[in-house]
Order: C-alpha cells, then sequence, then structure tokens
C-alpha cells in the first residue's frame, strides 16, 4: 500500500512505485518476483517490450539507477533477509537469489554492506538448533 497525500515512502520497492507507473513500474514487479530468472537488460527489455537502449534509457530516468544496480540491489536485500532467517549455505543462497556463484555473492555483499555474508549472519542471524544460547546464572 501506498501512503497518501505525498508522505514519504519508507518501503525502497514502494518509493520506486511511486515515482513511476509505466512499463518500468511493471518491470521492477517482475525483477523483484523473478529474483533467480535472467534479469539481465536483455531479458527485461524484452519483457518490457522496448529496445535494450529505450528500456535503459527509461529505467534509469524513473529510477535513478541503472538496471542492473537495481537488480543487484533487490538481490542483495534478499539474500541480506534469508542470512538471517535461513541457515542455508552460501552457494545456496547465492543461487537463490540469481547470483552464478558464491564468489560474485560474497563480493557484491561485502561492497555493499562492508560485511562478509559470514559474519552479517553470524551478528544477525537466528542462532543455529546447534549452538547453546546461555542464560544469566541466577544471583541470590
Amino acid at each position: 500500500m501506498k501512503r497518501p497525500g505525498g508522505q514519504e515512502q519508507y518501503s525502497e520497492p514502494l518509493q520506486f512505485q511511486f515515482e513511476s507507473t509505466d512499463l518500468t513500474t511493471e518491470s521492477a514487479a517482475y525483477i523483484r518476483s523473478h529474483l533467480k530468472s535472467n534479469l539481465s537488460v536483455e531479458a527485461l527489455a524484452r519483457f518490457a517490450r522496448l529496445s535494450y537502449r529505450q528500456f535503459s534509457r527509461r529505467f534509469k530516468a524513473a529510477f535513478h539507477c541503472t538496471p542492473a544496480a537495481y537488480v543487484e540491489a533487490l538481490r542483495l536485500d534478499e539474500a541480506r533477509t534469508r542470512l538471517c532467517e535461513t541457515r542455508c549455505n552460501m552457494n545456496q543462497l547465492a543461487a537463490s537469489v540469481g547470483f552464478g556463484s558464491d564468489d560474485a555473492f560474497r563480493r557484491a555483499f561485502e561492497r555493499r554492506f562492508n560485511v562478509s555474508p559470514t559474519h552479517y549472519r553470524a551478528r544477525f542471524g537466528a542462532p543455529s538448533p546447534t549452538r547453546k544460547i546461555r542464560s544469566p546464572k541466577a544471583t541470590s
């Protein structure tokens, strides 16, 4: 749901929807729901029924970033969520959000968040079932 009356959109995807109302908006929704798919500019241009160059120009005008940067940002945000919620290995996680390799995923993650995915999970992820949480000792 969008905030009415020109209020600030706090959700990045909703903010993008608010700023654009043409085929690029449909493309943004498509990207979000198909992160694992081929999301090259060529594939997105075909989806939007535009030429490569026309799609790139319209997308950049609407979202103030390139399609590739937008796709990477959404993939990394989803990966960050999954790092906190799941215990799958990095290869599975990278593939599940559309990265071609875990190495490409790790480099992109570190570039964006300045921390490795492993360290991010250790700091913000749910405790693993084998890891015990110490309870404070009762004092009498």
